[in-house]
């Protein structure tokens, strides 16, 4: 009997230490894509997602938001092997036609501009024409002036494209000559500027942009979170103005509003 008492009591106690709803895990998909993501299978990865993920998971505690390292060309195989549970900051025209998934646009747009280096004489015009020049580009991005065709193979016969894992190196070959035209995401190249700043003289930016970005978070069906919840925990992040205040730091903003699920 005491036997009995004793297994009792302790689940009971078990009961009552155990919180009362434990936080449900998301599993946030990223590769290297700066500014919004570097070196993700880093231990302190950087970037504005995962700042992003730490302020989702200090405003509230029903889920715990974690991020998952996987690579350009893996992130389609990983999501349908449901080895996480969403991607943010992606594009369902980035390679995604046939995939079951859920998207939420956030209302938030990027661009890829065109960066040559500043010459005499040399205006916007030099970007109207593409074929027979040097890009730099980087590995595994969708390219708009491509037709979003990311096989390395492709571009390299029909653009004569040098492919690296730097934005920084893109730019750097183009001061010096080694390519004519790299393509960066304008957030970046706005944030390199100011890092750098003595460069800007000597390139000259694209008006013309390759495409723009239109944000969107893309949600795995039967995850543990739903692109619609996951819209009012962005809202209440910019109603607070955390995330604005977050965004401004990328060169970015969330209008009113903005967040749409389909």
């Amino acid at each position: 009997m005491r036997v009995i008492l004793t297994v009792l009591l302790a689940a009971l106690l078990a009961l009552v230490v155990q919180p009362a709803s434990a936080e449900q895990v998301v599993r946030v998909g990223a590769y290297h894509f700066p500014p919004y993501v570097t070196k993700p299978e880093s231990d302190a990865p950087g970037g504005l997602l995962p700042e992003l993920l730490g302020l989702l998971n200090r405003s509230q505690g029903e889920y715990r938001f974690v991020l998952l390292p996987t690579s350009t060309a893996r992130r389609y195989r990983d999501f349908r092997h449901a080895r996480f549970d969403m991607m943010i900051f992606e594009s369902s025209a980035w390679g995604w036609q046939g995939v079951d998934l859920t998207s939420l646009d956030l209302g938030i747009e990027d661009a890829e501009v065109y960066v040559a280096r500043a010459e005499s004489g040399r205006g916007q015009d030099y970007f109207s024409e593409l074929k027979g020049k040097r890009l730099a580009l980087y590995s595994g991005y969708h390219y708009g002036f491509a037709g979003f065709n990311a096989d390395q193979a492709f571009l390299t016969e029909n653009y004569r494209a040098m492919l690296t894992y730097s934005h920084d190196s893109n730019l750097l070959m183009v001061l010096r000559g080694r390519a004519d035209i790299a393509v960066v995401t304008r957030s970046y190249l706005q944030a390199y500027l100011a890092e750098h700043p003595r460069q800007g003289n000597g390139l000259l930016v694209s008006e013309r942009v390759d495409q723009e970005y239109h944000h969107q978070a893309l949600v795995r069906p039967g995850g543990p979170l739903s692109a619609s919840a996951l819209a009012v925990l962005l809202d209440d992040l910019r109603r607070s103005g955390d995330l604005d205040l977050l965004l401004r730091r990328y060169y970015l903003s969330m209008p009113e509003g903005a967040l749409v699920t389909p």
